[in-house]
């Protein structure tokens, strides 16, 4: 089974000229999904416009093709109490975290702590965005991630571009941390590859900014063994999640 693990799917409320104005439907990306070759996707909402209803409201339309990833604000009071709805009321499968779109330090352990405390007791994987960014550093991500073995833990884009080193290190000496590959470059698979082997990749497209076919492409061309390949587009995330083969 082929599994993407990172998108984003809304609807149009707001007027930014940058995403939120337009809406990039599921069905949009069902439609660019098949196209690839993909049976299922990880859809998450925009960091900009946090909505776990609608998420949740797309995959039980979809689902044996979506797989729901929460998303919440730390610095929001009810933080916690929003993970546990995303899994109790929405029946979500993960978190997604955006430190840079909602302003806090990935290091903040009064922040972060309680939230993964939460992800936890419910087997959540955490996904951070994790682009070359002053608000989180893949060694910001392992200070937090060190203290909960047991919550898997994301690496979106992999710290691409200069802190793409920094996340193979920590994924190398950390068995709960993992890289994701939407927005990295063909070279940085290839170090991931070489340097922490196919069990620590997951692919992610991070759709519709990138296209599943190119992600795919990008993947064929950095990691020649099939069954390694297996692994990157959907074993190693069918693992986290609990799913049968």
């Amino acid at each position: 089974m082929i599994i993407d693990a990172y998108n984003n799917i809304w609807q149009a409320a707001q007027t930014s000229d940058y995403l939120t104005a337009e809406t990039y439907s599921v069905e949009m990306m069902l439609r660019d999904m098949d196209a690839a070759g993909i049976d299922r996707a990880v859809g998450c909402s925009l960091g900009q416009m946090i909505d776990n209803g609608y998420l949740a409201s797309v995959v039980r339309s979809y689902p044996d093709r979506i797989i729901g990833f929460g998303q919440v604000n730390p610095r929001d009071a009810d933080a916690v109490d929003t993970v546990r709805r995303c899994v109790e009321e929405h029946g979500l499968k993960g978190l997604k975290l955006h430190p840079t779109m909602h302003g806090y330090h990935f290091v903040d352990h009064g922040l972060l702590d309680p939230i993964f405390t939460a992800c936890s007791d419910y087997r959540l994987p955490v996904l951070v965005n994790a682009l070359d960014d002053p608000f989180v550093t893949p060694l910001g991500i392992e200070e937090i991630a060190r203290n909960f073995p047991d919550v898997p833990v994301l690496i979106a884009h992999m710290g691409t571009v200069w802190n793409v080193t920094e996340a193979l290190l920590v994924a190398g000496r950390n068995r709960n941390i993992y890289l994701e590959t939407s927005s990295t470059q063909l070279l940085e698979v290839r170090l991931a590859y070489r340097d922490v082997g196919p069990e620590k990749i997951i692919m992610g497209t991070d759709w519709p900014g990138s296209d599943f076919e190119l992600e795919r492409l990008k993947i064929r061309k950095a990691v020649p063994d099939e069954d390694h390949r297996r692994l990157i587009e959907g074993g190693n995330l069918m693992k986290l999640l609990g799913m049968g083969s």
